[in-house]
């Protein structure tokens, strides 16, 4: 909780001599909170998984193909 209140600055004033903190010390325990959720992914994620998830952006759709046309339509629109 200590962490997201010195984020979004809430929690009033700092304990007897205690500094605020300041943005370098926000930024690395952001990075440390960061790092944390990307190491327990991985321990979640199998090898497989986790090609699966590097590789999602290079994964190949066919193009469609036909249009709206089906081919038991005749060519005239309902009426």
């Amino acid at each position: 909780m200590d962490k997201l209140r010195r984020w979004f600055g809430g929690g009033g004033r700092p304990a007897d001599g205690e500094a605020p903190p300041d943005a370098t010390a926000i930024a690395a325990d952001e990075r440390e909170y960061e790092l944390d959720l990307l190491r327990n992914e991985q321990e979640r994620l199998d090898d497989l998984a986790q090609r699966q998830l590097r590789y999602a952006d290079y994964a190949w759709e066919p193009p469609r193909q036909g249009g709206d046309r089906r081919a038991d339509d005749t060519g005239e629109p309902d009426t």
